[in-house]
């Protein structure tokens, strides 16, 4: 039978098998019954924002940065008396001052990255890698991780890295099979305990850690990962590496997972694993991330096995602490002495994830300590996205990108759509004549708060514009692709909308924010669409023309995207790495940089108009969906005269009705 079909309940069993729990070696100060309360801290997700700063607006955002989650991890040490502190990957990642760092003026063997240096100060205890991390090259991330790696384009001298281990069981070397971090370590402190009769004593406590990223990176980075690393699914490297972990006596084991929750049949290429680890035994704490969401929290509200009020999954405790340094995740663990051995006391024990603004405009102050150790780099990061590269006479935003404002993503797929007609005639002779489209999502559409935006004004362009326009530092890819992967494409892509019931009186949320803003890819090139959202997902698409004539099924196209989306980032239909054309050495953001110099100005007549639009839908009762406060004049200037602000709800968000009768 395949494991795919196997009941979950079956499936879990058969996982757990050959994991035996873990033997602890008895200490002679303690006696059974004592007790010890230990909080266990957790970042995830800092992507490299080190700074309360926008470096797109070149203002101080308080609402997000490393330096204010320190805060809270100040405070948390001062409230409890044992603490460990995790960090669960995407790190290095994410932002200017991550990439002026990796791509601009790389650091040195030397130097530390500006994030470790910040996170050093508040000295961590262990932590994991995440997709991110890879983005840069395995030749990087061994630089600047302090880890030399034996495998192709690797870094074989000790560089300087933090100052605390990074575990990762699921990665190898194609070279030698063996891991590229360490598995697992083992983090031994002292800690308070108090024994039956009240009494305080100092013990220690040996915690064992193990790391796992997603499996999924062999498709997302591809072009950095394949032929040098290979990759295991978190369940099969836990069955490999529990038992060594679990061999050292530790007291409690703690997984550290870049990844979330999904409860569907288990794969070795789940990307979000953390509920089946959570079933392995041997496992006491689990911490989450990737899915840049907070465990416990309602998102979770209603899943098998998992408390999503007290953060609990398969009554393991389990925290996810959001992401861009915006919280911290808390376990608040209560440990009992039970028959020589520290047991969770699972009806004392809970999880929280505490934001660093609490209340709009009530956040917690930085850390002095943190800024002075990153200003250099800082400031230097500010000169170089000021550098002047054209001008423009358009707002470019994403505000409405959902919508049908498409400005900012216009000149994203004009600049790629014109490189691949430049570069693919010499590579592919053959293809010259195939029509070349454009695919384009808004990275920035509002899922980090009301200033997760992009919105580029009319005037001068720098290349702060081009970082705001495209968020990550993809490469660009090519994919030849019919009429068919075409429609289904643009079929999963319209999944970001909920299926809308003209018959209903009540309001209707019109995003599905399940399906993120970056997986909504607008094609552009010639090509002209309808979205039904009243119909079915995978009937939406009701109408496809290229230059006004309807698209056959076998009609062929090159696609111009990105290498994670053609790598199969997303798991679109066709999209796996077989059909990519042309594989650019360049970046998407200096391409597109490039095209924006290259035009000195852009204006309207540089740009496609909007390539879709929803279909003419008379409803009953509203269909509704939240955004940027006050922003309603730039939908009607976008041309979206249909959107109307319904109410403003005073944190800098507002709820928007859209019409589609018209």
């Amino acid at each position: 039978m395949s494991p795919r079909r196997l009941p979950l309940t079956i499936l879990a069993a058969s996982l757990l098998a050959g994991c035996a729990s873990h033997a602890v070696k008895p200490n002679p100060l303690l006696q059974d019954g004592a007790r010890a309360n230990v909080a266990i801290l957790e970042t995830t997700d800092i992507h490299a924002n080190v700074l309360s700063y926008d470096y797109y607006k070149l203002k101080p955002d308080d609402s997000l940065g490393y330096e204010r989650t320190a805060t809270l991890v100040r405070r948390a040490r001062a409230e409890f008396p044992n603490t460990f502190l995790f960090d669960s990957g995407d790190t290095i990642q994410g932002s200017v001052l991550a990439d002026y760092q990796a791509l601009v003026k790389p650091v040195g063997c030397d130097q530390e990255l500006a994030i470790y240096k910040a996170m050093d100060t508040l000295g961590y205890d262990g932590g994991t890698a995440g997709n991110h991390e890879f983005n840069y090259g395995l030749g990087f991330l061994s630089q600047v991780t302090g880890t030399p790696m034996n495998v192709d384009g690797g870094h074989a001298n000790q560089c300087a890295g933090p100052h605390f281990p990074l575990v990762l069981s699921n990665v190898d070397s194609a070279r030698n099979g063996q891991p590229i971090f360490k598995p697992w370590a083992v983090v031994t402190k002292t800690i308070e305990a108090y024994t039956q009769d009240g009494s305080k004593v100092s013990v220690p406590l040996k915690v064992g850690i193990i790391g796992f990223t997603p499996p999924p990176i062999m498709q997302w980075d591809k072009q950095n990962l394949a032929g040098k690393v290979t990759v295991s699914g978190v369940v099969e490297a836990a069955q490999k590496y529990l038992p060594e972990l679990e061999a050292q006596h530790p007291d409690l084991i703690v997984a550290i997972l870049h990844g979330g929750l999904d409860t569907a049949p288990y794969t070795p290429q789940m990307e979000n694993g953390g509920w089946y680890l959570a079933g392995m035994k041997g496992i006491d704490v689990l911490l989450l991330g990737h899915s840049h969401t907070e465990f416990p929290g309602p998102h979770y509200a209603g899943m098998k096995d998992v408390d999503a009020r007290l953060g609990f999954v398969r009554n393991v405790p389990a925290v996810m602490g959001g992401f861009f340094g915006k919280d911290l995740g808390v376990i608040q663990l209560v440990l009992n002495r039970q028959n020589g051995r520290w047991v969770v006391d699972l009806d004392n024990t809970h999880s929280e994830v505490r934001p660093i603004c609490p209340q709009k405009n009530q956040c917690v102050p930085v850390d002095p300590e943190i800024a002075p150790l990153v200003q250099q780099a800082h400031e230097a990061a500010i000169a170089y996205v000021n550098t002047p590269i054209g001008n423009s006479t358009l707002r470019l935003s994403s505000y409405f990108s959902d919508e049908g404002n498409m400005t900012a993503l216009a000149a994203v797929n004009a600049a790629q759509a014109d490189y691949v007609r430049s570069e693919l005639p010499r590579l592919h002779p053959e293809l010259r004549d195939v029509p070349v489209l454009s695919a384009a999502a808004a990275f920035r559409s509002g899922f980090g708060g009301p200033d997760d935006y992009t919105d580029v004004a009319p005037g001068p362009l720098t290349l702060r514009s081009a970082a705001d326009l495209y968020f990550y530092p993809n490469t660009l890819a090519a994919v030849k692709i019919d009429g068919a992967g075409l429609k289904a494409w643009l079929e999963q892509s319209a999944e970001r909308f909920h299926s809308i019931d003209p018959s209903k009186a009540d309001a209707q949320e019109l995003i599905n924010d399940h399906v993120p803003g970056f997986n909504f890819d607008q094609i552009q090139g010639g090509i002209h669409y309808v979205i039904d959202v009243s119909k079915p997902v995978g009937q939406r698409i009701t109408s496809l023309t290229y230059h006004g004539k309807r698209v056959t099924p076998n009609q062929s196209f090159i696609v111009v995207t990105n290498n994670y989306r053609a790598s199969g980032g997303g798991n679109f239909p066709g999209l796996d790495g077989k059909n990519i054309v042309l594989s650019a050495p360049d970046g998407t953001r200096e391409i597109l940089a490039k095209w924006l110099e290259q035009h000195r100005t852009i204006g309207a007549k540089d740009l496609e108009p909007t390539s879709w639009k929803f279909a003419r839908l008379k409803t009953h009762g509203p269909v509704v969906f939240k955004g940027a406060s006050d922003k309603q004049a730039l939908a009607h200037e976008a041309g979206l005269d249909d959107i109307q602000q319904l109410k403003d709800h005073g944190d800098g968000t507002a709820t928007y009705a859209i019409d589609f009768s018209h």
